[in-house]
């Protein structure tokens, strides 16, 4: 009850003062490219219930047709201003919306899109989709930069299904099962800093 509270207060805060930004980040992606400002996928939450997460576009339109679900090194369907949002995080800031709608919260496992999640073992699904899946949680500041490491790879799908993916899950699973709102607080906290410091 005090995480939805707080998830609630949070990001209807952040929508509100974050606004003026919004229309900022909105008008550079108007100029930039055509199309529309947010990015909408289906992605798996509580209790593997399907949502449409949103995100600011940061890449050309229909890009997921144009290649992978997962976005590998210096993808080149990424837009210039996308470059921009993705290095900061800043297109994440939509999932606010989310999180007030309740299909997400300020923390918890990221939320997969169904290919991915289909790969998941029974048991991996039982605890994941016991919360709601979060804007940010250990995976996302450990791996903060996957799609770098994925350029690497000869085959970056498998390499993030056999590699990115289960350490993804692991974070994921030692968060539900050692979650407080201390621990929260510490990785929204963790999460800032890592967006401007990168070790």
């Amino acid at each position: 009850m005090l995480k939805r509270f707080f998830d609630i207060f949070c990001s209807l805060l952040g929508l509100i003062l974050l606004s003026p930004l919004f229309i900022i980040i909105a008008f550079f992606i108007k100029v930039d490219t055509s199309g529309p400002i947010f990015f909408r996928q289906i992605r798996v939450g509580r209790y593997e219930r399907e949502f449409s997460i949103h995100k600011f576009r940061t890449m050309v339109v229909n890009a997921d047709m144009l290649g992978p679900k997962i976005t590998i090194g210096n993808d080149a369907r990424i837009t210039n201003i996308g470059k921009i949002l993705r290095k900061t995080k800043l297109d994440e800031l939509p999932q606010l919306i989310d999180v007030l709608q309740g299909n997400m919260s300020l923390v918890g496992p990221r939320p997969e899109v169904p290919q991915y999640v289909s790969t998941y073992s029974r048991e991996i699904k039982d605890i994941v989709f016991s919360v709601r899946p979060g804007i940010t949680d250990w995976a996302s500041i450990k791996m903060i930069d996957e799609n770098i490491e994925l350029a690497k790879a000869n085959n970056p799908k498998e390499a993030y299904i056999n590699i990115v993916l289960p350490e993804k899950l692991a974070y994921a699973v030692k968060y539900v099962k050692t979650r407080t709102f201390l621990t929260d607080f510490i990785i929204i906290l963790t999460t800032i800093i890592k967006i401007f410091v990168r070790k």
